[in-house]
């Protein structure tokens, strides 16, 4: 096996995390597993040339133009940031069967509509700054990374490369500057990227309600959110795993149907060596809008 060290991915960052989770959904020859010191980082490996096989799995115009959550796809009507149900269901109707149909699952949900009869979003699909989609900021990611794309891809994966200026996907804490200054943020495209992908195993889900109907909303459901008591109240928190053992994709998968996060009994047998949680970044007033995700060990 050709091992690639990734010190940049780091598994106490919940955005490194996922981004390394996603190098498995490009490439279903990677595997992934997490080294043992205190703060992991990722290790990828392969039958061939590790980074190679990474590296040609890239995104390129034809991958990108073929998503279902494009704007405009296959004849179906424009998707913006709101997105009645029915462009829902006719987009997962025309998308079933495609390779990258996750791209509506896991980001939205039609078992959860809104006064408005839109479907809700999910938390990794948080609202952006002029109603960019997360299509368009998955774009916008590429469209920063210019040619020649090697060397800052590997640097990338080091932790080395330098930060460029924009939003990102609009989740990482680590985009934001610091509270007592107006700054702006700054992120790290290809990591930014590959999390992306990683939400193909975290697919969005809700309780069939729909307002319009009278009912009382409730939350949208995602994979990876587990409730976690807090002085009695009940709150979600996504909880992610690092494990010791190769695992593509599909193996991925299935770790974590089997992984209890508030469980650490079963972790060795697993071959889990540490887990966190997400810990929400907590606005600053009424106005402020940011959605941000940072990390409490478990």
């Amino acid at each position: 096996m050709s091992n690639l060290d990734c010190p940049g991915l780091r598994a106490n960052s919940l955005l490194a995390w996922l981004a390394a989770v996603g190098t498995t959904v490009l490439d279903k020859r990677l595997r992934l597993h997490w080294t043992t010191d205190a703060t992991p980082f990722a290790v990828l490996s392969s039958n061939k040339d590790t980074f190679k096989v990474l590296f040609d799995a890239w995104l390129d115009s034809v991958l990108l133009n073929d998503m279902p959550i494009s704007r405009n796809w296959k004849q179906t009507k424009t998707m913006e940031r709101h997105v009645p149900f029915e462009l829902f269901r006719e987009r997962a109707r025309v998308d079933r069967g495609h390779r990258h149909s996750w791209t509506l699952s896991s980001t939205m949900t039609d078992l959860q509509i809104d006064k408005d009869g839109l479907v809700e979003h999910g938390p990794f699909d948080p609202p952006a700054p002029q109603g960019l989609t997360l299509y368009d900021r998955l774009l916008n990611l590429h469209k920063t990374l210019l040619e020649p794309l090697r060397e800052p891809f590997k640097d990338s994966l080091l932790g080395q490369a330098p930060r460029v200026k924009g939003n990102g996907l609009g989740f990482d804490h680590a985009r934001l500057g610091s509270l007592a200054d107006d700054t702006d943020r700054w992120t790290d495209p290809v990591v930014e990227a590959l999390a992306f992908f990683g939400l193909s195993l975290f697919p969005v889900r809700g309780d069939g309600v729909d307002v319009r109907l009278g009912r009382k909303l409730q939350t949208d459901r995602q994979r990876g959110w587990h409730p976690f008591d807090h002085n009695g109240t009940t709150v979600r928190h996504f909880a992610w795993p690092a494990w010791h053992q190769p695992l593509d994709c599909a193996g991925i998968d299935a770790l974590l149907d089997a992984w209890r996060p508030r469980r650490n009994a079963g972790w060795k047998l697993l071959g889990i060596h540490a887990g966190w949680r997400s810990v929400a970044y907590k606005a600053q007033s009424s106005s402020d809008a940011t959605k941000a995700y940072g990390s409490e060990r478990l």
